[in-house]
């Protein structure tokens, strides 16, 4: 199941050039991703586990690394940006940046094992 792709697929184009922008980021950190759900979100997974999820809402795009310590690992690179206990949020316009979003990888990564 390609959930992932499929789920871009249905977004704008700037949210899924946005996304595709985050996804081929972690890709490169993570070469072995692979597509699902989790939490009945498009989500990319690493050994069976969630890595990263997606949801776009009207005004913002979220970034789910299902873990408050990933969020907490990059929080005070992220002055301006909305986030709550296990969430990123931003726009096309306002994009994460690539160091951050490496760093928040390279933090699940670890605590997948």
């Amino acid at each position: 199941m390609a959930a992932v792709d499929d789920y871009f697929a249905e977004l704008d184009a700037p949210a899924r050039a946005a996304f595709e922008r985050v996804r081929a980021l972690v890709e490169e950190s993570v070469p072995d991703t692979e597509q699902g759900m989790s939490y009945g979100m498009a989500a990319l997974r690493h050994r069976g586990k969630p890595l990263l999820g997606f949801k776009a809402a009207k005004d913002h795009l979220s970034v789910f690394p299902f873990s408050p310590a990933a969020v907490d690992a990059v929080r005070d690179r992220l002055t301006g940006f909305s986030l709550s206990k296990g969430t990123i949020r931003f726009t096309p316009d306002t994009p994460l940046p690539d160091d951050v979003v490496r760093d928040l990888v390279r933090q699940r990564m670890d605590e997948i094992g």
